[in-house]
């Protein structure tokens, strides 16, 4: 499949086959994110493949209730990869702080964007979650304090994949050339 087709074809899963995800499949889109660019080759993320229906189960129930409900569809999903946002070099932190940005996060979409775009070229469906308990996630994996999550990515077979076309600003809408 070309890149604008597997762009295209990629979208938001939320129901799910209860078909387990054979870890070689799930290893491949891992493998995806591992060789994703970061700056200065800091490579900070680290992830927690939970594949366990129980654990997967009481993420759901203390991690994705009350205010954080509505991602509860997680429970459908097999596979559920929690990432970790882990340090930067030295070098990429002192250029954020002088830019005021945090390269780790960009280095983080970028490696979830292989993950996904993988996973989509090998017939799974997924969707990036940012509104969790991140507290309740680190006590259910047993993770510290120190440690930071700032996405989950639910992984499954799509139950569902047909649906509405994207909406999204046009080409003309985003882009400007500058010419003298």
């Amino acid at each position: 499949m070309n890149f604008l087709t597997l762009v295209k074809k990629r979208k938001s899963i939320r129901k799910y086959s209860s078909r387990p995800v054979p870890r070689k499949m799930i290893d491949s889109c891992l493998e995806a994110a591992r060789l994703a660019p970061s700056a200065c080759n800091s490579q900070p993320w680290s992830f927690i493949v939970v594949d366990d229906e129980k654990i997967r189960n009481e993420i759901v129930k203390k991690a994705l209730s009350g205010i954080y409900k509505m991602n509860a569809f997680v429970r459908e999903a097999p596979t559920l990869i929690v990432v970790l946002t882990e340090h930067s070099t030295y070098i990429a932190r002192m250029g954020g702080q002088l830019r005021h940005v945090k390269y780790s996060l960009i280095d983080i979409g970028i490696a979830c964007e292989h993950l996904i775009l993988r996973a989509v070229e090998l017939g799974l469906g997924t969707c990036w979650l940012g509104w969790f308990n991140e507290k309740a996630v680190k006590k259910v994996l047993g993770l510290p304090k120190s440690k930071r999550i700032d996405v989950m990515i639910s992984l499954g077979y799509p139950e569902v994949v047909e649906g509405k076309d994207k909406k999204r600003k046009s080409l003309k809408k985003i882009r400007r050339y500058f010419s003298d």
